[in-house]
């Protein structure tokens, strides 16, 4: 059974869906702190009381579309660390995120928005995701230049924040451009980071 959002007879797993979808756009466009609730039931096609009736709270919408993009985040770049030269390893990293975030590219902002309430529980648990996908990250460019040799630690903490940055400034500008696909940016990056 289907139906737009809000009418009767749509199963809860497909509201829960409809909803997390709005909600991951306006998170994403807006950040946890200007997000509407209100803005995020009315794109859904049904009230707020709604809303907090599947997620009892904005904490509580906000950290399901948490726990809906940050594993399969972390699991995807996990997966393209295996040892290759640097620059195909970049690529392969790049291509996961783009691949994992075609459905829903703003979920990278849902999982690096600034803010979310500091020390609050969803504050906790993007950390948590941050600091796996961060650590990865460090990781690689830590291999990547024990193949270049002769680099010293601010070498390697100056890389991470460099790689870090292009990563980020790579997915905004694809959610500034919502006609690419994960294709188009695979190919994209691929020719950035040979020009870099």
């Amino acid at each position: 059974m289907t139906g737009r959002a809000g009418t009767k007879g749509v199963p809860r797993e497909e509201r829960e869906r409809q909803i997390l979808d709005e909600a991951a756009a306006e998170f994403g466009t807006h950040g946890y702190a200007h997000a509407s609730v209100a803005e995020i039931a009315n794109r859904a096609g049904i009230s707020k009381p709604l809303v907090y009736s599947y997620f009892e709270s904005k904490d509580g919408l906000f950290l399901a579309c948490l726990h809906r993009a940050g594993p399969p985040l972390v699991q995807a770049v996990a997966a393209a660390q295996h040892p290759v030269p640097g620059r195909q390893r970049a690529a392969d990293t790049l291509a996961a995120i783009f691949t994992t975030l075609e459905p829903r590219p703003h979920d990278w902002s849902i999982v690096y928005d600034p803010t979310v309430p500091a020390g609050s529980p969803i504050e906790q648990q993007a950390r948590k995701y941050r600091r796996a996908l961060n650590r990865l990250g460090a990781v690689g460019v830590s291999e990547v230049l024990a193949d270049v040799g002769g680099y010293d630690a601010k070498d390697e903490s100056l890389l991470t924040q460099v790689w870090f940055g292009v990563v980020t400034a790579m997915v905004r500008w694809w959610q500034q451009h919502p006609a690419q696909t994960a294709s188009d940016m695979i190919a994209r990056s691929q020719r950035v980071i040979a020009a870099l």
